[in-house]
């Protein structure tokens, strides 16, 4: 696997680059922070980790510019600690937000989950579509269509709805998804659920699926089988 750092801290770089390459993990930098897309689509990652504060364009910059073009799973990684600042990188499509300073085995589990959700998970779902409510769930290719629209996932946002979907109409507590997700519950702030959660409800009314996930208050979260 191949991790794109977008980091301008050379200690901090070079920490992340060595306990990586303990899993076997290649980590690269861009070769200008001035043309990051041009190192991301040479390099095609498997995973990007981004700074907010970076020289020339910030962390949601780059962000929005990935998301246009590819899935790919993105973890930010910023000393900034106000709350808005992870609720729009989540927004903008980021799958999973640390805050600095941070512990290098938290860092790590967070990448091993991310890559693992990711392409292990879709090596395994290939050609695989579940119709619910109308609409085709293509788990292969990240999309929703329904009627003449169709919307694409991150793979936050399609492990997510997979999970719902496949619970059969029954009730999936906060605890059992962030597990399912995560792995260990311990590595997730719960606003990231929260946020990825609100996140694919409005992907899906914005191709015609209304209410379709709903919020169990003290519950969790139900996919409503029409």
């Amino acid at each position: 696997m191949k991790v794109l750092l977008i980091e301008d801290d050379v200690s901090i770089f070079e920490l992340i680059g060595e306990r990586l390459a303990q899993w076997n993990i290649q980590v690269i930098g861009p070769k200008d922070f001035q043309h990051i897309m041009v190192t991301f689509k040479e390099e095609e990652p498997q995973l990007v980790i981004i700074d907010i504060q970076l020289p020339a364009f910030d962390g949601f910059h780059w962000c929005r510019e990935i998301r246009a073009v590819s899935n790919v799973p993105i973890l930010f990684l910023s000393s900034r600690d106000h709350p808005m600042d992870m609720i729009m990188a989540m927004q903008m499509g980021a799958d999973d937000f640390v805050q600095k300073p941070f512990h290098t085995e938290v860092l790590v589990a967070k990448v091993q989950a991310l890559l693992r959700r990711a392409y292990n998970y879709q090596e395994t779902q290939q050609s695989d579509i579940e119709k619910w409510n109308g609409a085709e769930i293509h788990y292969d290719r990240a999309i929703v269509h329904y009627k003449d629209k169709q919307v694409e996932l991150t793979k936050n946002e399609l492990f997510i709805l997979k999970v719902l979907v496949k619970a059969k109409g029954q009730i999936v507590s906060r605890d059992e998804l962030m597990r399912k997700l995560w792995d260990d519950e311990r590595f997730v702030n719960d606003n990231t659920l929260t946020v990825n959660v609100n996140r694919l409800r409005q992907r899906l009314e914005d191709i015609g699926l209304i209410n379709v996930i709903m919020t169990k208050k003290g519950l969790g979260y139900l996919a409503v089988d029409a």
